[in-house]
Protein backbone atom coordinates (compact mmCIF):
# COMPACT_ATOMS: atom_id res chain seq x y z
CA UNK A 1 0.00 0.00 0.00
CA UNK A 2 1.34 2.99 -1.09
CA UNK A 3 0.43 6.15 1.55
CA UNK A 4 0.52 10.21 0.94
CA UNK A 5 1.91 11.95 4.31
CA UNK A 6 1.38 15.37 4.73
CA UNK A 7 4.31 17.09 6.97
CA UNK A 8 2.39 20.10 8.20
CA UNK A 9 5.02 22.31 9.74
CA UNK A 10 7.25 25.26 10.18
CA UNK A 11 9.74 24.53 7.31
CA UNK A 12 12.46 24.19 10.07
CA UNK A 13 10.77 21.39 11.15
CA UNK A 14 10.92 19.27 8.06
CA UNK A 15 14.64 19.80 7.68
CA UNK A 16 15.17 18.28 11.48
CA UNK A 17 11.88 15.87 11.32
CA UNK A 18 12.38 14.12 7.84
CA UNK A 19 15.56 11.62 7.79
CA UNK A 20 13.77 10.23 11.31
CA UNK A 21 10.58 9.74 9.69
CA UNK A 22 11.72 8.43 6.00
CA UNK A 23 14.22 5.89 8.68
CA UNK A 24 10.66 4.88 10.45
CA UNK A 25 9.12 4.40 7.74
CA UNK A 26 11.41 2.54 5.92
CA UNK A 27 12.08 0.11 9.25
CA UNK A 28 8.15 0.01 9.73
CA UNK A 29 7.95 -0.95 6.16
CA UNK A 30 5.50 1.75 4.91
CA UNK A 31 6.16 2.94 1.59
CA UNK A 32 4.69 6.37 -0.05
CA UNK A 33 5.14 10.14 -0.35
CA UNK A 34 6.34 12.36 2.43
CA UNK A 35 6.47 15.74 1.81
CA UNK A 36 5.27 19.47 3.03
CA UNK A 37 3.59 19.71 -0.69
CA UNK A 38 2.07 16.41 -2.01
CA UNK A 39 -0.23 18.28 -4.35
CA UNK A 40 -3.69 17.46 -4.16
CA UNK A 41 -5.65 17.48 -1.13
CA UNK A 42 -7.73 14.40 -1.86
CA UNK A 43 -4.79 11.85 -2.15
CA UNK A 44 -3.52 12.59 1.25
CA UNK A 45 -3.61 9.89 3.89
CA UNK A 46 -2.25 11.13 6.66
CA UNK A 47 -1.04 14.46 8.28
CA UNK A 48 1.89 14.89 10.22
CA UNK A 49 1.21 18.02 11.77
CA UNK A 50 2.24 21.20 14.30
CA UNK A 51 -1.13 24.25 15.55
CA UNK A 52 1.57 26.29 14.04
CA UNK A 53 1.67 25.53 10.51
CA UNK A 54 -1.16 27.07 9.23
CA UNK A 55 -3.09 24.74 8.07
CA UNK A 56 -6.21 25.31 9.46
CA UNK A 57 -9.19 23.75 6.77
CA UNK A 58 -9.48 20.27 6.71
CA UNK A 59 -12.34 19.68 4.58
CA UNK A 60 -10.47 19.16 1.46
CA UNK A 61 -8.76 15.90 2.91
CA UNK A 62 -11.36 13.79 2.35
CA UNK A 63 -9.71 10.81 2.13
CA UNK A 64 -7.38 11.63 5.52
CA UNK A 65 -7.36 8.71 8.15
CA UNK A 66 -5.97 10.41 10.67
CA UNK A 67 -4.22 13.63 11.96
CA UNK A 68 -0.81 13.59 14.11
CA UNK A 69 -0.04 16.41 16.42
CA UNK A 70 3.86 16.66 17.37
CA UNK A 71 2.83 19.19 20.08
CA UNK A 72 1.83 17.55 23.20
CA UNK A 73 -0.93 20.02 23.78
CA UNK A 74 -3.70 20.24 21.28
CA UNK A 75 -5.66 22.78 22.50
CA UNK A 76 -5.24 24.76 19.46
CA UNK A 77 -6.82 22.21 16.90
CA UNK A 78 -9.03 20.32 19.29
CA UNK A 79 -12.24 22.49 18.75
CA UNK A 80 -11.65 22.91 14.70
CA UNK A 81 -14.91 21.64 13.03
CA UNK A 82 -13.44 20.97 10.04
CA UNK A 83 -11.37 18.19 11.67
CA UNK A 84 -13.05 14.61 11.47
CA UNK A 85 -10.79 12.36 11.48
CA UNK A 86 -9.08 10.91 14.23
CA UNK A 87 -6.50 13.52 16.06
CA UNK A 88 -3.27 12.11 18.33
CA UNK A 89 -1.38 14.15 20.63
CA UNK A 90 2.18 13.74 21.15
CA UNK A 91 3.31 11.13 24.30
CA UNK A 92 7.17 10.72 23.29
CA UNK A 93 9.65 9.05 26.05
CA UNK A 94 12.01 12.27 24.81
CA UNK A 95 9.52 14.73 25.79
CA UNK A 96 8.64 12.85 29.37
CA UNK A 97 12.45 12.43 29.61
CA UNK A 98 13.16 16.22 29.47
CA UNK A 99 10.17 17.35 31.54
CA UNK A 100 11.21 14.82 34.20
CA UNK A 101 14.60 16.54 34.74
CA UNK A 102 13.32 19.79 34.42
CA UNK A 103 10.86 19.90 37.04
CA UNK A 104 13.10 18.20 39.18
CA UNK A 105 15.79 20.49 38.57
CA UNK A 106 13.52 22.99 39.40
CA UNK A 107 12.11 21.98 42.74
CA UNK A 108 15.07 20.77 44.42
CA UNK A 109 16.68 23.99 43.39
CA UNK A 110 14.16 25.75 45.67
CA UNK A 111 13.79 23.00 48.35
CA UNK A 112 17.69 22.90 48.73
CA UNK A 113 17.25 27.28 49.01
CA UNK A 114 20.20 27.86 46.10
CA UNK A 115 19.31 30.92 44.97
CA UNK A 116 19.12 32.03 48.86
CA UNK A 117 22.66 30.55 48.40
CA UNK A 118 23.79 32.74 45.36
CA UNK A 119 22.29 36.26 47.37
CA UNK A 120 24.16 35.34 50.13
CA UNK A 121 27.57 35.29 49.32
CA UNK A 122 28.34 38.77 50.98
CA UNK A 123 31.44 37.48 53.41
CA UNK A 124 28.99 36.52 56.18
CA UNK A 125 28.98 32.73 56.65
CA UNK A 126 25.38 32.22 57.55
CA UNK A 127 24.34 28.40 57.28
CA UNK A 128 20.76 27.65 56.43
CA UNK A 129 20.44 24.35 56.34
CA UNK A 130 16.80 22.76 54.33
CA UNK A 131 14.61 20.66 55.57
CA UNK A 132 14.77 16.47 54.16
CA UNK A 133 12.63 16.38 51.31
CA UNK A 134 10.41 13.70 53.44
CA UNK A 135 9.18 16.79 55.14
CA UNK A 136 8.93 19.29 52.24
CA UNK A 137 5.21 18.43 50.51
CA UNK A 138 4.79 18.78 46.56
CA UNK A 139 1.66 19.09 44.98
CA UNK A 140 1.76 17.91 41.38
CA UNK A 141 -1.49 19.06 39.42
CA UNK A 142 -2.24 17.09 36.42
CA UNK A 143 -1.60 13.22 35.89
CA UNK A 144 -1.39 12.58 32.67
CA UNK A 145 2.25 11.25 30.92
CA UNK A 146 3.76 14.21 32.15
CA UNK A 147 2.89 14.21 35.33
CA UNK A 148 2.35 11.33 36.63
CA UNK A 149 6.08 10.50 35.36
CA UNK A 150 7.33 13.64 37.18
CA UNK A 151 5.04 12.80 40.73
CA UNK A 152 6.64 9.48 40.51
CA UNK A 153 10.49 10.85 40.38
CA UNK A 154 9.62 13.18 43.00
CA UNK A 155 8.29 10.54 45.17
CA UNK A 156 11.42 8.41 44.80
CA UNK A 157 13.79 11.30 45.97
CA UNK A 158 11.35 11.00 49.04
CA UNK A 159 8.93 14.43 48.88
CA UNK A 160 5.54 13.53 50.10
CA UNK A 161 3.63 13.71 46.62
CA UNK A 162 0.19 14.73 45.99
CA UNK A 163 -1.65 14.54 42.70
CA UNK A 164 -4.36 15.91 41.21
CA UNK A 165 -6.62 15.20 38.10
CA UNK A 166 -10.43 16.47 37.06
CA UNK A 167 -10.95 12.52 36.65
CA UNK A 168 -9.69 9.74 39.59
CA UNK A 169 -6.17 8.43 39.20
CA UNK A 170 -4.05 5.90 40.54
CA UNK A 171 -0.44 6.64 40.90
CA UNK A 172 1.98 4.20 42.37
CA UNK A 173 3.59 5.94 45.10
CA UNK A 174 1.87 9.56 45.13
CA UNK A 175 -1.53 10.45 46.77
CA UNK A 176 -3.87 10.90 44.11
CA UNK A 177 -6.86 13.08 44.45
CA UNK A 178 -10.07 14.65 41.78
CA UNK A 179 -12.64 16.91 41.85
CA UNK A 180 -12.95 20.28 43.33
CA UNK A 181 -12.67 19.24 47.06
CA UNK A 182 -9.65 17.17 46.24
CA UNK A 183 -7.90 20.56 44.52
CA UNK A 184 -8.46 22.50 47.42
CA UNK A 185 -6.55 19.17 49.74
CA UNK A 186 -3.81 19.27 47.06
CA UNK A 187 -3.24 22.97 46.84
CA UNK A 188 -3.37 23.09 50.91
CA UNK A 189 -0.87 20.28 51.05
CA UNK A 190 1.69 22.47 48.47
CA UNK A 191 4.99 23.76 50.09
CA UNK A 192 6.20 23.87 46.14
CA UNK A 193 3.00 23.24 43.45
CA UNK A 194 3.91 21.95 40.11
CA UNK A 195 1.27 22.52 37.63
CA UNK A 196 1.17 20.16 34.40
CA UNK A 197 -2.43 19.84 33.17
CA UNK A 198 -3.60 20.49 29.70
CA UNK A 199 -5.73 23.78 29.09
CA UNK A 200 -9.15 23.09 28.53
CA UNK A 201 -12.20 25.15 29.22
CA UNK A 202 -12.18 23.50 32.95
CA UNK A 203 -8.42 24.30 33.63
CA UNK A 204 -8.40 27.92 32.07
CA UNK A 205 -7.10 30.24 34.80
CA UNK A 206 -7.59 27.55 37.69
CA UNK A 207 -5.27 29.13 39.69
CA UNK A 208 -6.84 32.56 40.29
CA UNK A 209 -7.05 34.51 43.60
CA UNK A 210 -9.13 31.91 45.11
CA UNK A 211 -7.03 29.04 44.53
CA UNK A 212 -3.98 30.71 45.27
CA UNK A 213 -5.18 31.68 48.28
CA UNK A 214 -5.42 28.08 49.38
CA UNK A 215 -1.93 27.58 49.27
CA UNK A 216 0.07 28.06 52.30
CA UNK A 217 1.72 31.01 52.54
CA UNK A 218 5.51 31.16 51.14
CA UNK A 219 5.16 28.16 49.19
CA UNK A 220 6.88 28.12 45.51
CA UNK A 221 4.83 27.80 42.41
CA UNK A 222 6.57 25.84 39.12
CA UNK A 223 4.75 25.93 35.45
CA UNK A 224 6.28 24.03 32.75
CA UNK A 225 2.25 23.52 31.69
CA UNK A 226 0.43 25.97 29.97
CA UNK A 227 0.68 29.83 30.59
CA UNK A 228 -3.04 30.24 30.46
CA UNK A 229 -3.51 27.87 33.88
CA UNK A 230 -2.50 30.83 36.18
CA UNK A 231 -4.15 34.03 36.57
CA UNK A 232 -1.12 36.94 35.87
CA UNK A 233 -2.34 39.82 37.62
CA UNK A 234 -3.36 37.02 40.57
CA UNK A 235 -0.14 35.21 40.85
CA UNK A 236 1.84 38.95 40.75
CA UNK A 237 -0.81 40.50 43.92
CA UNK A 238 0.78 37.02 45.45
CA UNK A 239 4.29 37.36 44.68
CA UNK A 240 4.15 40.96 46.37
CA UNK A 241 2.46 40.18 49.41
CA UNK A 242 4.47 37.28 50.02
CA UNK A 243 2.17 34.48 50.23
CA UNK A 244 3.51 33.23 46.58
CA UNK A 245 7.53 32.80 47.69
CA UNK A 246 8.85 32.48 44.43
CA UNK A 247 6.82 31.72 40.69
CA UNK A 248 9.24 29.92 37.99
CA UNK A 249 7.39 29.95 34.85
CA UNK A 250 8.11 27.92 31.60
CA UNK A 251 4.62 29.21 29.66
CA UNK A 252 3.18 32.45 29.27
CA UNK A 253 -0.07 33.30 28.03
CA UNK A 254 2.05 35.28 25.18
CA UNK A 255 5.11 33.67 23.58
CA UNK A 256 7.71 35.02 23.08
CA UNK A 257 6.99 37.06 26.87
CA UNK A 258 6.94 40.72 26.18
CA UNK A 259 9.70 42.55 26.95
CA UNK A 260 7.40 44.84 28.99
CA UNK A 261 5.91 42.16 31.23
CA UNK A 262 6.38 42.43 34.94
CA UNK A 263 7.51 39.06 35.02
CA UNK A 264 10.85 39.80 33.51
CA UNK A 265 12.19 42.14 36.06
CA UNK A 266 9.92 40.74 39.39
CA UNK A 267 13.14 39.63 41.93
CA UNK A 268 10.68 36.61 43.06
CA UNK A 269 10.11 35.60 39.33
CA UNK A 270 12.28 33.18 37.16
CA UNK A 271 11.39 33.54 33.84
CA UNK A 272 12.12 30.27 31.23
CA UNK A 273 11.68 30.88 27.57
CA UNK A 274 9.43 27.76 27.16
CA UNK A 275 12.45 24.88 27.81
CA UNK A 276 11.15 22.71 30.14
CA UNK A 277 10.84 19.89 27.47
CA UNK A 278 11.25 20.09 24.05
CA UNK A 279 9.62 16.99 20.90
CA UNK A 280 13.16 15.24 19.77
CA UNK A 281 12.80 14.86 16.09
CA UNK A 282 14.82 11.11 16.64
CA UNK A 283 11.95 9.88 19.46
CA UNK A 284 8.62 11.70 18.19
CA UNK A 285 9.19 10.46 14.92
CA UNK A 286 9.46 6.75 15.76
CA UNK A 287 5.86 7.77 17.84
CA UNK A 288 4.32 8.98 14.57
CA UNK A 289 5.61 6.41 12.22
CA UNK A 290 4.42 3.97 14.79
CA UNK A 291 0.57 5.24 14.68
CA UNK A 292 0.46 5.34 11.13
CA UNK A 293 2.00 1.53 11.12
CA UNK A 294 -0.78 0.53 13.64
CA UNK A 295 -3.58 2.41 11.47
CA UNK A 296 -2.50 0.62 8.37
CA UNK A 297 -2.45 -2.71 10.17
CA UNK A 298 -5.85 -2.13 11.45
CA UNK A 299 -4.62 -1.65 15.04
CA UNK A 300 -5.99 1.28 17.40
CA UNK A 301 -4.12 4.43 17.35
CA UNK A 302 -2.27 5.39 20.53
CA UNK A 303 -3.00 8.63 21.88
CA UNK A 304 -6.30 9.72 20.65
CA UNK A 305 -7.63 12.67 22.16
CA UNK A 306 -10.54 12.79 23.43
CA UNK A 307 -12.51 16.18 21.90
CA UNK A 308 -15.00 16.54 24.68
CA UNK A 309 -12.25 16.22 27.24
CA UNK A 310 -10.12 18.53 25.07
CA UNK A 311 -6.86 16.22 25.70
Amino acid sequence: MSLNILFAAKSERWTEYEPHLRHWMAEAGLEGRLAPDLGPAEEIDYIIYAPNSGLLDFTPYTRLKAVLSLWAGVEDIVDNETLRVPLTRMVDNGLTEGMVEWVLGQVLRHHLGLDHMRAQQSGAWVPRVPPLARNRPVTVLGLGALGAACAQALAALNFPVTGWSRSPKTVEGVTCLSGPEGLEQALARASILVLLLPLTPGTDTLLNAAHLDQVPRGAVLINPGRGQLVDDEALLDALESGHIAHATLDVFRTEPLPPEHPFWAHPAVTVSPHVASETRAETASWVIIENIRRDVAGLPLNHVVDRQRGY
